[in-house]
């Protein structure tokens, strides 16, 4: 699977952005949270050791020594609890809670709920003259603490929404930056395969300007090869008709010859020969030349077919007359662009097979007309039709319907369907009102 450069522009900054996210916030906490932590627990150290000092026995009662009380830290700024082991109160303030601690460690650091405020408190466990004790001691000053922690938390959740629009934003510019990208390739999938025209370097940004030089330097080098072939396929079409038509004359003579007379069936059949080698050679070079590859480079003109269909059933006539068919035209001036040569291969094709398959004293009409302003050459018989197993088949070089009359190579479709595939048309074949075939090119 092809991986997005939007996608993966957008994960190089996520990661980075999101690692300065994070760093911004652990600053933040060691330049306002840490602070109060650290001076808080400092005060409860001092506090605690002050009052481990001055812990005393009278009379059998653990208390604090009475003659340290004015010099204990104001009442609103500490707060203190000592307990025995049992967890009873021996002096203090009673609304501290009781911390529990395991049986390996001395002190304690936590946070605890005093009349509704977090406080954070220091539990000491220690050896008193009478008996194991343990001091609470809660800084009542150092309520910024969760004020700082829920900075920290907002600060964070902030930078991360920060970081979402970043990547948004970025996310917008970065498609906004591919936009000539895209536009050269709408551009390149617009273009018919005939159309090998260089892409103006001009038109696209430097950073993919190398990729358009070398479409171009590809496209020149298709036109090259386009071209190479084209001319092979023109000699080869020379070299085949020259000595073709010369030996159809000869044997046109040959056949005129009263020394010929005792031979004039083998010559007519040999003259039969000839013209289906002529028919056949020609159907393969119209072939070769509707090949896409051979019309890469190929030069597109306006085509007016109703013109175009007149002077190519003008050549027909003669064979309908001789045949006896009556030979309709139908058109209309509709033009498209494409090659006149491949046109005239495509209308010759199609009333060649429709007068060949037509009997005696029947019917070919050949219509153009512009349903929706589409282009759609017609061709109807009233010959045996197509069978609609066989439609598909037809399309097929050398196929031919069984107990087809003639001696055909079956490429007359098969060239008509290249050469409509060629321009993008639509190829249908069906049946006709009087039961004949009714054959359509509909162009785009």
């Amino acid at each position: 699977m092809s991986s997005s450069i939007s996608r993966q522009l957008i994960l190089w900054l996520a990661i980075p952005l999101m690692l300065v996210a994070l760093s911004g916030a652990l600053i933040h906490y060691f330049n306002n949270v840490a602070p109060v932590v650290i001076s808080s627990d400092r005060r409860l150290k001092d506090a605690a050791n002050s009052l481990i000092a001055h812990v005393v026995v009278k009379e059998g009662q653990i208390e604090l020594d009475p003659l340290i009380k004015p010099s204990l830290p104001p009442a609103e700024s500490i707060k203190y609890a000592l307990r025995d082991t049992q967890g009873r109160l021996l002096t203090g303030d009673a609304r501290l809670p009781i911390v529990a601690m395991g049986s390996e460690g001395t002190q304690l650091l936590a946070m605890a709920q005093l009349d509704g405020r977090t406080v954070r408190t220091l539990t000491t466990r220690f050896d008193s003259a009478g008996g194991p004790v343990t001091m609470t001691v809660a800084d009542l000053s150092a309520t910024r603490e969760p004020e700082a922690r829920l900075g920290l938390i907002s600060t964070l959740l902030w930078d991360f929404v920060q970081l979402d629009i970043t990547l948004v934003l970025v996310w917008v510019g970065i498609q906004l930056g591919l936009r000539p990208i895209r536009r050269l390739r709408d551009e390149i999938a617009s273009r018919s395969p005939l159309d090998l025209r260089p892409i103006v370097e001009s038109s696209v940004p430097r950073e993919i300007a190398p990729v358009v030089v070398t479409l171009n330097r590809l496209f020149g080098m298709l036109r090259t090869s386009v071209q190479s072939q084209q001319q092979f396929i023109a000699d080869t079409a020379h070299q085949l008709r020259t000595p073709i038509t010369g030996i159809q004359a000869q044997l046109d003579v040959l056949a005129a010859e009263p020394a010929a007379l005792p031979i004039r069936d083998r010559v007519r059949r040999l003259q039969d020969g000839i013209r289906q080698l002529a028919h056949t050679s020609n159907q393969l070079l119209s072939l070769a030349r509707a090949d896409p590859s051979a019309n890469i480079a190929a030069k597109t003109q306006a085509v007016d077919l109703g013109a175009l269909v007149g002077d190519i059933a003008a050549r027909y006539f003669d064979r309908a007359l001789q045949a006896n068919i009556d030979l309709g035209v139908e058109t209309a001036s509709v033009s498209i662009r494409a090659d006149p040569s491949l046109i005239d291969d495509l209308l010759s094709n199609l009333l060649d097979n429709a007068l060949k398959y037509t009997p005696p004293g029947g019917r070919v009409t050949v219509s153009v007309a512009a349903p929706n302003h589409k282009a759609l050459i017609a061709v109807e018989d009233s010959g045996p039709g197509i069978p609609e197993s066989e439609t598909h088949r037809v399309r097929l070089r050398f196929y031919r319907l069984p107990n087809s009359p003639g001696h055909g190579s079956g490429l007359g479709l098969a060239i008509v369907d290249e050469i409509a595939r060629l321009y993008g048309a639509t190829l249908s074949i069906g049946n006709a009102a009087n039961g004949g075939a009714r054959i359509t090119v509909q162009f785009p």
